[in-house]
């Protein structure tokens, strides 16, 4: 089956950005480990993150330019996050957060306009 370079992409992005965020963000949850633990753990789920993020940008790079691949990458995080910090942080999404993320929408709108 040969999906699409945007499916393919965008589907690797997500991935690598689901390693990333609880590379970044999920030992938040547990301040009393040493920091030194905490970092060797983060990095050793980070590769896993590039296992991902480097294909994708590989097979998308092309169809895609740098920014247009980096803009794309940036909502995925920004979802990914979204959705991490209200299940895993429980923390609330609030309305200045959500129209900073409507701006953002905004930006990627602007960055794949031609014109």
């Amino acid at each position: 089956m040969n999906l699409p370079i945007p499916v393919i992409t965008i589907g690797l992005l997500i991935l690598s950005n689901l390693f990333m965020t609880v590379a970044w963000y999920g030992h938040l949850k547990y301040r009393a480990a040493p920091l030194v633990l905490v970092i060797v753990v983060s990095r050793g789920i980070a590769f896993f993150e590039y296992c991902f993020q480097v294909p994708a940008n590989r097979i998308g790079y092309g169809y895609f330019s740098g920014a247009q691949l980096k803009t794309i990458q940036e909502v995925i995080t920004l979802a990914v996050f979204a959705l991490f910090s209200i299940f895993y942080l429980g923390e609330p999404l609030k309305w200045n957060h959500l129209l900073g993320f409507a701006l953002i929408v905004l930006a990627v709108y602007v960055m794949f306009k031609e014109w």
